[in-house]
C-alpha cells in the first residue's frame, strides 16, 4: 500500500429513519392526547371560578343597590343587543317593573316586540341590569345572567307594596318593602322530586354555565335546548334548581337571602 492509498471508511448515515420519525410523532401525539383533556378541564374550572367570583360581586352589588335606593333593581330586557338604547338598564314603567301585555307572558321582559305595561305580577324575569348596577354584562362564557325578582321588592318607594300577608303598622319611609314582605321564587334540589333549598327569596340570578342552555347572548338571542333541571331554570316560573354540577346540569344559581337583605337594610337605617 502506497502513501497515497488509504482504506475507504464508510460513515454511517447520521439522519433519522422514517420509522424513527414515525415513532417520535406517535409518542408526541399520545402525550398531546393525554394533555388536551387536562388543559380543557383546567380552563373550564378557571371559567367557573371566575364566574363564581363575579357572582359574589353581583350579590353584593344588588344588596348595595337596595341599601342606596330602598329597593332591588328591576330586570333588564334580555333581547336588546348590547349597545342599543336601554340595553342593560332596568326596565321600568312608572313606579314598577315592566311586563309584557300578552296573556301567558310568563312575567318576562325578554321580548322587545311586545309592548310593556306596569307589572302587576308577583315576579318578573329578564337579565341582570348590568348598566344600572355597574357590573360586567356577561359571565366567563360570554353569556348574560338571568335575573328574577319579586316585584314588591323592586317597585319604587312611592308605589310600595308589601306582598301577601304583610301589613306593617308603619309603612317604611325609605324602602319599597317591609320586614314582613315575603319573597316569591323558591330554590329546589331537583325539578322532579326535589326538596327545598331556599324558599320565598326576594330575588335570584344565575349563570347558565358551560353549555349556556337558556342564556341570552350579547346580540339578544337565546341559546335553546335546555332540558331536565336546566329547563326549570329557563322556563320563567318561580321554581329554580340548584345542586352539585353533573354532566347534564352546570347552572350556577345565586339568591338574595331575605334575612341577609333585611339585616343590611336595618343596619343602614332603611328599615325599622
Amino acid at each position: 500500500m502506497t502513501g497515497s492509498q488509504r482504506p475507504v471508511v464508510k460513515r454511517a448515515d447520521s439522519g433519522f429513519t422514517l420509522v424513527e420519525i414515525a415513532m417520535v410523532l406517535l409518542i408526541v401525539t399520545l402525550l398531546l392526547t393525554g394533555l388536551v383533556p387536562t388543559i380543557s378541564g383546567q380552563m373550564e374550572q378557571q371559567r367557573t371560578n371566575e364566574t363564581r367570583k363575579q357572582m359574589d360581586e353581583i350579590q353584593q352589588a344588588l344588596i348595595g343597590y337596595a341599601i342606596v335606593n330602598g329597593r332591588l333593581p328591576c330586570p333588564a330586557q334580555a333581547t336588546l343587543a348590547t349597545g342599543l338604547a336601554n340595553a342593560g338598564a332596568e326596565a321600568t314603567i312608572g313606579n314598577t317593573c315592566a311586563c309584557k301585555t300578552a296573556s301567558g307572558s310568563n312575567k318576562t321582559v325578554a321580548d322587545t316586540s311586545v309592548s310593556k305595561v306596569a307589572c302587576t305580577d308577583t315576579t318578573v324575569t329578564g337579565v341582570l341590569p348590568w348598566v344600572t348596577l355597574g357590573i360586567k354584562e356577561m359571565d366567563a362564557w360570554e353569556r348574560r345572567y338571568t335575573y328574577r325578582v319579586t316585584t314588591h321588592f323592586a317597585d319604587q318607594i312611592a308605589a310600595n307594596t308589601f306582598g301577601s300577608g304583610c301589613t306593617p303598622s308603619t309603612a317604611p319611609a325609605e324602602a319599597s318593602f317591609a320586614l314582613c314582605s315575603p319573597g316569591v321564587p323558591d330554590v329546589i334540589s331537583a325539578a322532579t322530586g326535589g326538596t327545598a333549598v331556599a324558599t320565598d327569596v326576594p330575588a335570584l340570578f344565575l349563570s347558565h354555565g358551560k353549555n349556556g342552555a337558556g342564556a341570552y347572548l350579547s346580540d339578544g338571542t337565546q341559546i335553546t335546548g335546555a332540558s331536565g333541571d336546566e329547563a326549570e331554570n329557563s322556563d320563567n316560573d318561580n321554581s329554580f334548581v340548584s345542586h352539585t354540577p353533573t354532566s347534564s346540569f352546570d347552572d350556577l344559581p345565586v339568591w338574595i337571602a331575605p334575612g341577609i337583605l333585611f339585616n343590611r337594610m336595618v343596619t343602614a337605617g332603611k328599615l325599622p
